[in-house]
């Protein structure tokens, strides 16, 4: 079911299905940044000056997070990254990078953007990404 939003941004009116994005980032200085379906066109709202979109948005994100079974395959998994807070459908992600050191790398579709996570940097969010892989993969991370 689709989850449709109207948002001016930059002088167009965009109408967004909520449900085709794969990955939201959010700054601390109420930045919160998503990319356009099939594009690497970035949407960045900010609170002040569309704080209703921004609300929309940011509830939808949260609905996504805490839910822990959602249908069409999701599966929706918080990081910290960069100083961002990361939402992300790891069912979009299409390649996993693993390194010795044990570092994941993995790139968001629909972006030019690569996220790195580490085992002592985000312990709860890597366990969740490694433990998806394995299920998703059939190969177990050494």
């Amino acid at each position: 079911m689709a989850y449709w939003i109207k948002i001016d941004y930059e002088r167009s009116k965009y109408l967004i299905d909520l449900d085709r994005i794969t990955a939201f980032s959010c700054q601390s200085n109420k930045r919160l940044t998503f990319w356009l379906p099939n594009s690497s066109q970035p949407i960045i709202l900010h609170k002040q000056s569309c704080e209703y979109e921004y609300q929309l948005v940011l509830e939808y994100i949260k609905d996504k997070i805490e839910i822990n079974y959602l249908p069409n395959d999701e599966f929706w998994v918080q990081i910290m990254y960069d100083r961002h807070e990361w939402f992300i459908n790891l069912n979009c992600i299409s390649t996993f990078a693993f390194e010795p050191n044990g570092r994941i790398t993995f790139w968001l579709p629909d972006s030019t953007k690569d996220i790195i996570i580490s085992p002592n940097i985000d312990p709860e969010a890597y366990k969740k990404v490694v433990e998806f892989i394995t299920t998703v993969t059939g190969y177990p991370l050494p």
